[in-house]
């Protein structure tokens, strides 16, 4: 499908997703984060969640050693958080963490309008990414503020 995987894109980027940063730490404990708009939930009993990580991202490697993540799903407000977080070498958590997890102590967004905490649960191979599964240890959310929305390779707003 390389002939047309810019049409591709732009078919699948017709479906307006929620914006998040996943976090966890690096071995030493430094925080990181990456954006990701890959988030689905999966199960309810278990509760699990999911979230895809491209082979090719510089935070694969820290993802992919740690044991826990949280998702954190972004208001309107963090759309400079998002931006930070989407551009390669800048996944430093340091100035965007208001807080910690209170099941895992990982780093979260507090403006953000949901965080999920998770073990993981697993990771499939999947194309040119991988599908990380997290069981949710912990959560948090908020009925105040809107969503950050991206469709069609921009951010948009939600209708009222």
């Amino acid at each position: 499908m390389t002939d047309n995987s810019r049409d591709f894109r732009n078919a699948l980027g017709c479906f307006a997703t929620g914006v998040t940063v996943v976090t966890t730490r690096k071995a030493d404990g430094t925080p990181v984060g990456m954006t990701a708009n890959s988030f689905s939930s999966v199960s309810l009993d278990p509760p699990l969640v999911l979230w895809c990580i491209d082979k090719s991202s510089d935070t694969l490697a820290d993802f992919d050693a740690a044991g826990q993540f949280a998702i954190n799903v972004l208001s309107a407000e963090d759309m400079n958080v998002s931006n930070e977080m989407a551009k390669p070498g800048r996944h430093s958590m340091e100035e965007h963490v208001g807080g910690k997890g209170a099941k895992t102590g990982l780093p979260i967004v507090e403006t953000a309008l949901a965080t999920f905490e998770c073990d993981v649960e697993s990771r499939h191979d999947a194309g040119d990414h991988i599908i990380m599964v997290g069981r949710v240890v912990g959560f948090t959310s908020t009925t105040e503020g809107d969503p950050l929305l991206y469709f069609r390779s921009k951010y948009a707003t939600a209708a009222k």
